[in-house]
């Protein structure tokens, strides 16, 4: 069932019923318009209150009809809205939970509104690259001004019931419920008291002017703008909010829907709604049922008091889950400490953290020396250094004192997990949580599932993934596994282009101007070069057929590390971030051209965003046929919340998609040609060449 009617005496009660969020799919506009009918033609009913089951009035459209014909069907969602604006009877929205998109602007139709306390009021179409486009743009303005209503509509941000209820002049709520268990007493009480009331008030009748229009909305203009990044929706939904501030509301709304079905078609939106989809689908294991049972995880160990390990217990300790970080030496505990301090302390001096919640965190951080003291825990993260000797020695270490059932994890970025879960006689508790730096901040998780990683194991991960706000995404074993094997592509063709005559900044400048937040060089001077020489150094042994341009390893010859000691592919000022050119850097790769026999040339940013691009987009094909990733849709969350991808541009195989892969295919046999570049790297993945002779897609 969709929605249920009922008769409270001489009130109908029509309760959406479409778990979790009771989105307003056909069915349910059909069973709304229903019970509407009913009660318009039943001389019994004074009055009508629309209210939702469960957790939520209403989370707006439902998403398992995006892009479905039964989206736009009949009765849609503006026909409901017309609906209930024409009936004879007064019609009340009793809000709860989760009144957002849709179901606000259902709300917002309705003669009378009341919400219970803790409801969260917002209009996030903006997040999917779209705006309101049921009136939304065009009734919130009128109850809550054009300042309010504005900043809501272009974050997207939800804002608690009463935080707006305190407002001076709102006109969104007419009541606010004594408390979410009296909502629907009240709902019927305020149904009963206006039920005599003519004519009905409708918000679309309400006045909406703002004082000093002009102004306000170039101010308004100019901070969108800057915010935009490449997303036309905030833009527009500030043009709407205006309409709605100076123009009648039917040509406003008109303008609104005209605008909707526009950005509707615009690429960012399909990426943002392509991120929206994805994110949910990344969560789904193919072969591990939703129900898998989870271990549970009251307490966890970390190895490692460095950047990576604080980080990482910063994440447990925010979700109230005690934590014991392990180091061989007692100063390298004190500086780790010390850290987590610094980190919680600054949150405490912008105020996104109460000193209360400060001291209730550092309350569950303990620390030891010993093995021994961490037997009990549930789970343990290894931190330490990427190197598979010390790794062996950890794991050996923990496989003789955890546990049984304790969960061991590895926060390796590119060893091999099979390896390292063989150095225990438990490899089905073993698998790598491959956290992104700074751990605390980074929203990406890689879960690498090693070829004995149990099942319950996996699912437990992943739901302790979604607890601690983590994007999770499954890999399988491989060296890099999906985000550090791209990458490594993507580094070698930097390299290359500044062999044939680029320089660190115009490749940076090239790529940030595609949307990337940090380029290449800026990436691995904040990383640190010698980790990206480290590897290097292994992979020429383990790949001995690899090419690689020796600028990098010149660059570490020169003991320039990046930002950690000022000096890298730029120079820096100590403490500061600031990447500038260097002429020594120049220098050394005009020296390195001559040293090949290389003319260096111009190379367009074109040339440079697609090497880059293409290039990771060849090796995800790959790693889609291995089955090291379990869709495409994963690869780009991996690289959307984890290596600064352009959001609007919807991860580099969304991207491949909207290029199409003829066309990148055709550049990669240009790439091929190019006598300074991998042309055994540049032939198609077998994937890549099969969907794109057959006019497919990845996604």
């Amino acid at each position: 069932m969709s929605a249920q009617y009922k008769l409270q005496g001489d009130v109908a009660v029509i309760t959406l019923d479409n778990p979790p969020v009771n989105g307003l799919g056909y069915a349910t506009r059909v069973a709304v318009a229903d019970g509407l009918d009913k009660a318009m033609a039943d001389s019994a009913v004074k009055a009508v209150v629309i209210t939702g089951g469960g957790k939520a009035f209403s989370g707006g459209a439902d998403i398992t009809e995006f892009g479905s014909p039964k989206a736009m069907a009949e009765p849609n969602l503006g026909s409901i809205i017309l609906m209930i604006e024409n009936a004879t009877k007064p019609v009340v929205a009793a809000l709860h939970s989760v009144a957002m998109g849709g179901g606000l602007e259902l709300a917002l139709a309705c003669h009378y509104r009341i919400a219970a306390p803790g409801t969260s009021i917002a209009l996030p179409e903006v997040k999917l690259g779209l705006m309101p486009g049921a009136g939304g743009t065009q009734r919130l303005p009128r109850v809550l001004g054009p300042e309010t209503a504005l900043n809501m509509i272009v974050t997207g941000e939800a804002v608690p019931s009463e935080m707006l209820a305190q407002q001076p002049g709102q006109k969104l709520f007419d009541r606010m419920a004594a408390s979410p268990a009296s909502l629907m007493d009240d709902a019927l009480a305020l149904a009963r008291s206006v039920a005599d009331v003519r004519p009905l008030p409708l918000v679309r009748n309400l006045p909406c002017s703002h004082p000093r229009s002009d102004a306000y909305f170039q101010f308004a203009r100019n901070m969108v703008a800057g915010m935009a990044k490449g997303l036309p929706a905030p833009l527009k939904c500030l043009d709407a909010v205006q309409w709605a501030a100076t123009l009648g509301f039917d040509e406003g709304r008109a303008r609104e829907r005209e605008a909707f079905v526009n950005l509707m078609l615009t690429p960012e939106s399909r990426a943002l709604r392509h991120l929206f989809f994805a994110e949910r689908a990344a969560s789904k294991i193919p072969d591990v049922p939703s129900d898998t049972p989870q271990r549970p995880i009251k307490s966890v160990a970390m190895i490692g008091a460095g950047t990576m390990g604080g980080g990482i217990a910063m994440n447990f300790l925010n979700t109230g889950i005690p934590v014991k970080i392990l180091e061989m030496k007692q100063d390298a505990l004190d500086r780790g400490i010390a850290t987590i301090r610094k980190n919680y302390e600054a949150q405490v001096s912008k105020r996104k953290l109460k000193q209360d919640k400060y001291e209730q965190r550092m309350a569950l951080l303990s620390t030891t020396l010993d093995y021994q003291d961490i037997k009990d825990a549930d789970l343990v993260i290894e931190a330490v250094f990427e190197e598979m000797g010390v790794k062996q020695k950890v794991f050996e270490k923990l496989d003789e004192v955890m546990k049984p059932g304790a969960i061991l994890a590895s926060n390796t970025s590119t060893l091999d997990v099979n390896k390292i879960a063989a150095f225990t006689k438990r490899p089905q508790d073993v698998i790598g949580t491959h956290f992104f730096s700074p751990a605390n901040v980074m929203k990406l998780l890689e879960v690498v599932r090693g070829a004995k990683t149990g099942k319950d194991v996996l699912a437990t991960v992943m739901g302790l993934a979604k607890k601690i706000k983590k994007t999770a995404v499954v890999s399988g074993v491989c060296d890099g596994f999906i985000g550090n094997r791209m990458i490594e592509q993507y580094s070698r063709q930097a390299g290359f282009m500044l062999d044939e005559g680029a320089t660190p900044q115009q490749v940076d400048k090239a790529v940030e101007r595609f949307g990337f937040a940090m380029g290449p060089f800026r990436m691995i001077d904040m990383a640190g070069n010698d980790i990206g020489w480290a590897i290097r150094k292994r992979r020429a042994v383990e790949y001995p057929d690899m090419l690689y341009s020796r600028s990098a390893d010149k660059l570490c010859e020169l003991g320039r590390f990046g930002q950690k000691v000022s000096a890298g592919w730029y120079d820096y000022l100590p403490g500061k971030r600031d990447a500038i050119p260097s002429p020594l850097v120049n220098k050394m790769l005009e020296d390195h051209r001559k040293e090949l026999g290389i003319t260096p040339r111009n190379i367009p940013d074109e040339e440079i965003v697609q090497r880059l691009v293409f290039s990771m987009v060849n090796e995800a094909a790959h790693i889609l046929e291995e089955g090291i990733a379990s869709r495409a849709s994963d690869i780009d969350i991996v690289y959307l919340t984890g290596y600064g991808f352009p959001i609007h541009r919807g991860g580099p195989m969304l991207y491949a998609d909207e290029v199409g892969l003829f066309n990148v295919v055709q550049a990669m046999k240009r790439f091929a040609r190019n006598p300074h570049d991998d042309a055994k790297f540049w032939q198609p993945a077998p994937l890549l060449a099969r969907l794109a002779a057959q006019g497919k897609t990845f996604n």
